[in-house]
């Protein structure tokens, strides 16, 4: 039996030491860092007990060996994961800007990142959700037929579809993308996006004509509308919920949001409530934001109790890790 499984690019990001450095500069980086939005959710929901499992592309080489180490250590499947030995680990550069923005180089095209195919017919038989990315479904159109084709395979089985569509708006231009994002929507039984998302892919002007407008798709269960540090809002067919944010020393955002989907599932998979998991999800986020690095963070079952308790102190946690002489966290 499988809790989640996921279906999705797996690649190494290499982060400017500082802020404010422009990728055309010289200039240090830090890294590698295990990453992949789907990557860096499949591993939060592994940590926090869940029977998970991946299905993506490494190459055979040290930046394959960085992620999928890190998988393995936190208790995710991966033996449906593609070890090239011709193609190299996709790779991501980036620089950050004092006022939160982000750029990015990505070398991901070409590489076993977007090459993973569809399980044979009867490889998963069991599983509770899949986890499905927009993210996954941009990177490349045929990379995103497999995605598609892996969807409806397990939805035949009794699978719930989870989806957080956390596209960018300058790669939503293509009708087919589209159509893929209809095929997905028709499926989803729970659905992440943030307000922007949410608004392209209904292409309505309101928030509220959009929510209505997803929970007119025959699967649709669950919306967490996600609006990072302002929180999020929780809808169910039988209202709405506000979902505060836990407030840490933020070092880093990337990979917040995919924290979130993690443990928001991990939630649902331990029988909490929506309400529950979606505070299960926004801790998770807080505690990778005060850790530098997109899959970092001491996220366990103990620090998301002890951070919706009240009761987490990060310098108490930075202080352990220091002390091991492990930077990461610090």
């Amino acid at each position: 039996m499988t809790d989640i499984l996921i279906m999705g690019e797996m690649l190494v990001e290499i982060m400017r030491d500082k802020e404010n450095v422009p990728l055309f500069e010289q200039g240090a980086f830090l890294g590698p860092f295990p990453s992949g939005a789907p990557a860096i959710c499949i591993d939060t929901a592994a940590r926090l007990g869940c029977k998970t499992a991946i299905i993506g592309g490494v190459g055979k080489d040290d930046f394959g060996k960085c992620i999928l180490e890190r998988l393995r250590k936190d208790g995710v499947d991966t033996s449906h994961v593609l070890e090239s030995q011709e193609r190299s680990t996709g790779c991501a550069f980036v620089t950050y800007f004092p006022d939160g923005s982000r750029k990015f180089i990505f070398h991901m095209g070409n590489t076993p990142a977007v090459e993973a195919k569809a399980p044979l017919k009867g490889e998963f038989t069991d599983v509770k959700y899949m986890h499905i990315m927009g993210c996954s479904l941009m990177a490349d159109k045929s990379f995103a037929q497999e995605i598609v084709k892996t969807m409806e395979m397990i939805c035949a089985g009794g699978t719930k579809i989870s989806f957080d569509p956390n596209i960018r708006k300058e790669l939503f231009t293509d009708e087919s993308i589209h159509h893929v994002i209809r095929k997905v929507m028709e499926n989803t039984s729970i659905f992440l996006p943030g307000v922007e998302e949410l608004l392209m892919i209904t292409r309505e002007n309101t928030v509220e004509q959009a929510v209505e407008k997803c929970f007119e798709f025959p699967n649709m269960e669950i919306l967490v509308l996600k609006n990072g540090s302002k929180g999020s809002r929780l809808y169910t067919k039988n209202g709405v919920e506000e979902i505060g944010v836990y407030k840490v020393i933020q070092k880093d955002a990337t990979g917040a949001g995919d924290c979130f989907d993690g443990a928001f599932l991990a939630g649902l998979v331990k029988g909490k409530r929506p309400v529950e998991a979606a505070k299960m999800g926004a801790a998770a986020g807080a505690l990778n934001a005060a850790a530098f690095g997109p899959m970092e963070g001491i996220i366990s079952e103990k620090t998301i109790q002890e951070m919706i308790d009240g009761s987490y102190l990060i310098h108490k946690h930075t202080k352990q890790v220091t002390e091991h002489g492990d930077e990461r966290y610090s």
